[in-house]
């Protein structure tokens, strides 16, 4: 039950930072710039860190309807998007949990 918690947490986080970032930009949420870029390394660390999976969801199906990529790519993607969105959801619930005092 934990997991699917944890789960959520970082499908939530995910999802509010990848909207915020494409509000702010005005641009689709990608692996390009302005959100990831060698002159701002850190910046572009943070931001593929918490909304990565949205990058990825978005980078995968924009490459499928191009057909630069088959259903078995895609399906590595949305699998990683949700294992990483696991992974998220885990890191954020043990900083609040370390945050708050709680164990």
């Amino acid at each position: 039950m934990l997991a699917v918690y944890a789960f959520a947490v970082g499908l939530t986080a995910c999802g509010l930072a990848g909207s915020a970032m494409e509000l702010i930009c005005g641009r689709r949420l990608a692996f390009a710039e302005p959100y990831v870029s060698p002159a701002f390394v850190l910046r572009s660390l943070g931001a593929t860190a918490c909304a990565g999976p949205f990058m990825l969801a978005n980078e995968a199906l924009a490459a499928r309807r191009e057909g630069r990529i088959g259903l078995l790519a895609l399906l590595s993607c949305g699998c990683t998007a949700v294992a990483w969105s696991l992974a998220l959801g885990i890191v954020l619930v043990a900083i609040a949990s370390w945050a708050t005092g709680s164990v």
